[in-house]
């Protein structure tokens, strides 16, 4: 392929929005065609995003400006892409949702998660689940892709080498995950405000958070799932600590040859399990701009409980970087392609 893609992506002045910005201008296959923002119409993307001041001077455009292009990035709250899927497909042959609009596949479930009809039920079908490590073959020859609860991303990837091993049958996980700020987008509001934010560990949602929907699609339904997430002093990054009572019991020697032979060809996949350093087990703080799912683990001798902890930057794995990476597949580029960022320290 020598011509590039030209790709535009609709709701550009948000965090994800940024980021798809970011990858998608320094990706060595992409044009990036319009970026839109009902706020920011006129304006230079580096007033929303001033990490990018000198890497580009496309300026944000209405949405009811926008034009034909080859994959178009939808990065828009909740319920805006269902809406308008019909005018969207019009306009690109190929579209990644970052959104929740088309994560789950049943119109029960969606209901049942969302609290209303999904508004668009016809069109859950047409997508894909946006995490290549689960679904590479789907995504190579789809033409729609959704996006990835990040909470869910980092569960799903920590639960996955147990669930494809049965050890989860019939067993209980217990995900408890802490999050960072940006997680609550860029509108701020009461539980954004620095006084209120600043130094917190609040429970935000203990019980019935709505990834967890996510989790057991991707992963399977057939152990008892629950999950709690928690606000901690952290702008980027999803840590899951994951109690996991499975069916019989293993070895430290077990989970190393399980997760190695499920992960060993998964270029974002790394596996942090050290005797010693301050950095022996998965930690967002080193994941900051990287597409990276660090996964580690700890087996509890004398009963069948071990402990999954995996680590991703909620923004990238658990978004930006994902989709992009879920573009990289359906066109049969380089996976790792604009993705290839390794990180900071210290930071």
């Amino acid at each position: 392929m020598t011509d590039k893609l030209n790709v535009s992506i609709v709701g550009g002045s948000g965090y994800v929005g940024g980021e798809l910005l970011r990858l998608l201008l320094f990706h060595p296959h992409v044009t990036v065609q319009q970026i839109t923002s009902v706020s920011q119409v006129g304006k230079f993307a580096h007033t929303a995003h001033p990490n990018l001041r000198s890497a580009t001077d496309i300026q944000f455009t209405h949405p009811d400006t926008l034009t034909e292009c080859d994959l178009l990035f939808l990065a828009q709250p909740h319920g805006y892409s269902a809406k308008n899927i019909d005018h969207f497909a019009g306009l690109a042959g190929r579209i990644i949702d970052t959104s929740a609009d088309f994560r789950l596949n049943d119109v029960e479930t969606y209901a049942r998660w969302y609290g209303e009809p999904h508004p668009a039920p016809d069109w859950l079908a047409k997508f894909v689940y946006g995490l290549p490590e689960r679904y590479r073959a789907e995504l190579s020859t789809a033409n729609y892709v959704s996006g990835v609860g990040c909470n869910a991303t980092v569960t799903n990837l920590a639960l996955t080498p147990l669930a494809e091993a049965g050890l989860l049958a019939g067993g209980t996980v217990i995900a408890d995950i802490k999050v960072g700020s940006s997680e609550g987008g860029a509108r701020p509001n009461e539980g954004s405000h620095h006084p209120e934010r600043s130094g917190a560990v609040r429970s935000f949602k203990p019980t019935g958070h709505r990834h967890q929907a996510e989790v057991q699609q991707t992963v399977g339904d057939d152990f008892d799932l629950y999950m709690s997430v928690t606000s901690i002093e952290l702008i980027r990054g999803a840590l899951v600590t994951a109690h996991c009572l499975l069916n019989q019991p293993v070895t430290e020697k077990d989970l190393w040859k399980l997760y190695r032979k499920t992960y060993k060809s998964e270029p974002f996949i790394r596996l942090v399990k050290q005797k010693t350093g301050i950095f022996r087990y998965p930690d967002p703080k080193l994941l900051p701009g990287t597409n990276y799912c660090d996964v580690g683990f700890e087996v509890e001798e004398g009963a069948n409980r071990v402990v999954i902890i995996a680590a991703i930057d909620n923004l990238m794995k658990g978004a930006a970087g994902s989709a992009v990476q879920a573009m990289n597949v359906m066109m049969g580029w380089e996976e790792t392609a604009g993705l290839d960022f390794p990180g900071l320290h210290p930071i």
